[in-house]
């Protein structure tokens, strides 16, 4: 009996870890980038593109106009993104800003790198950022509408 007690008192020893996100500054400054990102469509305020996303910014995504139709491609840039933050939202008819999804997932933050998610009211976002002179930014973006079975207020 004792042999079996020795080893659960061990793994009761041992550091807990927890699922919860950590916050450093690096986690913060993360997800300010992907925040800044999604409310500057929701705000329609292209200051906040300007301060999270890099100029050169690789956008790649798939989105369906409606239901039944396939999915379309839609590549865009820096310049692309930081114009359709003037207009996207402009009369609020795409998104509530005060409760539209905006649900951040960060999955690693390293000293220079780190990937996020975004769940918003268009689709899913997965983000490839770099810190670069002390600030988060966006570099990579690759984005799909919902799938079909799923859409912005599941489990949000």
């Amino acid at each position: 009996m004792n042999r079996l007690l020795l080893p659960f008192l061990l793994l009761l020893a041992l550091p807990c870890t927890t699922l919860a996100q950590e916050t450093t500054p690096d986690h913060d400054g993360v997800r300010q980038a992907v925040l800044d990102y999604v409310e500057a469509l929701y705000l329609v305020d292209s200051t906040r593109i300007v301060r999270s996303v890099h100029p050169s910014l690789r956008k790649h995504g798939y989105w369906r106009p409606d239901s039944n139709a396939a999915y379309r491609d839609a590549p865009m840039t820096y310049d692309q993104l930081k114009a359709l933050a003037t207009r996207w939202n402009v009369d609020q008819q795409r998104a509530d800003p005060a409760t539209a999804p905006k649900r951040i997932t960060i999955y690693e933050v390293l000293d220079k790198t780190a990937v996020a998610k975004l769940e918003a009211s268009w689709g899913i976002d997965f983000f490839q950022l770099a810190k670069i002179d002390g600030r988060w930014q966006i570099m990579n973006v690759l984005w799909q509408s919902y799938p079909l079975a799923q859409d912005a207020t599941d489990d949000m």
